[in-house]
């Protein structure tokens, strides 16, 4: 229970200094691409860093290595940048719509499947209902072009202006 409400005075926090910072630096869209493509870089590294020296470390006894031979550098240098850029991303609230994306997001929310998980039949079931939606436009489309003709013969007819 502890842990929840430490949990929740973090994240409360992480949010109002996600709010604030977003705010500021929608102000300076290049200043803010900037920090959010540094972000991911300086995380993504931490990641290829962290399985570097993790292979490293698995390969060194097959190979007559010590492991203490290694001079690969600290070993902390991955996960710092990993908790770097993490960091970076979430000020910036760019974490979750960069590793997710805002589709697979509103799906969700709209309680809607992937594509990968929607049967043909209801792929081809909601290409029938866009079909039919798109041919209803288009007969709205050509009903109010006929409206327009009828309303410009009838101002024509009253000697005033088309429309």
């Amino acid at each position: 229970m502890l842990i929840y409400k430490i949990y929740k005075a973090l994240y409360g926090l992480g949010d109002k200094l996600e709010d604030h910072v977003r705010g500021y630096l929608s102000h300076y869209p290049i200043i803010y691409a900037l920090v959010g493509g540094t972000g991911i870089v300086i995380f993504w590294r931490g990641v290829w860093h962290t399985a570097d020296y993790i292979m490293a470390m698995a390969t060194a006894g097959s190979l007559g290595i010590s492991s203490t031979d290694l001079s690969l550098g600290v070993w902390w240098d991955g996960p710092l940048s990993i908790l770097l850029g993490a960091a970076l991303l979430l000020m910036t609230g760019v974490f979750v719509s960069n590793f997710i994306g805002n589709e697979i997001l509103i799906s969700g929310l709209k309680g809607e499947k992937k594509i990968a998980e929607k049967t043909e039949k209801e792929v081809r079931t909601e290409e029938e209902r866009l079909t039919s939606v798109r041919s209803q436009i288009g007969s709205m489309h050509a009903q109010m072009a006929t409206l327009k003709q009828e309303m410009d013969q009838l101002l024509e007819v009253n000697g005033k202006t088309k429309v």
